[in-house]
């Protein structure tokens, strides 16, 4: 005769499951603000160390250390977007300066534009949907406001972002020593403590294999075009380093202007871009990116490939530009639990398949 099972676990497993269900709702419904809060912890992580070295070895207070190193941070952004929009505004000028003899060269079949118009029948083209394009340009101008409110948005979180790493910097120590305070018993404070500090170097290692990354391939692109004589170059190599923060699909976003433009200045040029970053795309997702990210973040080159292609599918850009830290932190909190199973706690937590103690591991 089986036994009835009590009421108080059938309430208990049926507030457990409405617990889960409003948890995962609100988690949908707050997606943003979710998003928003993951974004500045991974620059609040990055941020970190900077100021607790001022802090530290400054000797400087929390407060005034956190406001020099977030200054600093804007300002280094302040240099890397003039370097970006100086060179476009420049050559913006100059390509105006030259449009009445790209005009007048695709008007009479001289030059390459010329020569595409002239084969292709663009002219035709152009005038026989005259009034279509007409027609695209007016509907294009009515989402002016959709457009401006979408730059509103974006300018909002990002100073959302600001203020809340800011904030998390600021308060981190406090915010620490609480969280760590809830942890019993006492003995594994420590533990949990040096666990956090390894998660913290995964990360800060994933950003600087990442700027890494970016640098040699806007100076790879960059020096490339200017053997092949492409115009504007600076521009396209910036744009190149700039998109190549995103993994595994970064430097395709980089290679559509660049294979343009070059396109545009020849189609020999054109064909030897596409090349080039068909074979840089190879060698940056299965050479370059495994082998700095698995120095810096300690990770098998396999698992680095395998999280970025989970963060992909699963994210987007925002999963592939996490997957590898999260992946560093997944890796660190695994190794510590399966030497506790094991009886083998180490007195300090290890990384990588090398096994590297964390106060050895670069940055």
């Amino acid at each position: 005769m089986s036994e009835r099972v009590p009421w108080r676990i059938i309430f208990g497993a049926i507030f457990a499951v409405l617990l889960v269900g409003g948890s995962l709702f609100l988690l949908l419904e707050l997606h943003r603000i979710v998003t928003l809060v993951v974004v500045a912890g991974f620059f609040a992580v990055i941020l970190g160390p900077p100021v607790h070295f001022l802090e530290h070895r400054g000797h400087l207070r929390r407060g005034l250390a956190t406001m020099l190193v977030f200054l600093l941070s804007i300002a280094a952004m302040a240099g890397l977007l003039y370097a970006f929009i100086r060179p476009i505004v420049d050559q913006t000028q100059k390509f105006a300066e030259d449009l009445p003899g790209y005009v007048d060269d695709a008007q009479n079949g001289r030059g390459t534009i010329g020569k595409l118009v002239k084969r292709y029948k663009i002219d035709d083209y152009v005038q026989d949907n005259k009034d279509r394009f007409q027609h695209s340009l007016t509907s294009a101008g009515r989402q002016v406001p959709h457009y401006l409110g979408t730059v509103a948005s974006g300018v909002v979180a990002v100073l959302t972002i600001f203020f809340l790493s800011f904030l998390m910097v600021l308060e981190g120590p406090r915010i620490q020593k609480g969280a760590l305070n809830l942890i019993e018993p006492e003995s594994r404070r420590e533990r949990v403590r040096r666990v956090t500090t390894d998660c913290a170097r995964a990360v800060t290692g994933y950003m600087f294999g990442n700027l890494l990354i970016s640098v040699i391939a806007g100076t790879l692109a960059y020096v490339f075009l200017l053997i092949v004589g492409v115009p504007f170059k600076e521009v396209l190599g910036l744009w190149v380093a700039f998109a190549d923060l995103i993994p595994l699909v970064g430097a395709t976003l980089g290679a559509v202007p660049a294979v343009f433009v070059a396109f545009l200045h020849s189609v020999p040029a054109g064909i030897a871009t596409v090349a080039f970053f068909i074979a840089y795309q190879q060698f940056e997702n299965h050479v370059l990116q495994v082998s700095i990210m698995s120095k810096t973040v300690n990770l098998n080159p396999l698992t680095v490939l395998i999280s970025v292609l989970v963060g992909v599918e699963l994210f987007g850009i925002l999963g592939a530009l996490l997957c590898i830290p999260v992946a560093g932190i997944a890796q660190v909190v695994a190794r510590d639990i399966y030497d506790e199973r094991r009886g083998r706690l180490k007195p300090e937590p290890t990384v990588g398949v090398e096994e590297v103690p964390i106060s050895e591991v670069p940055g």
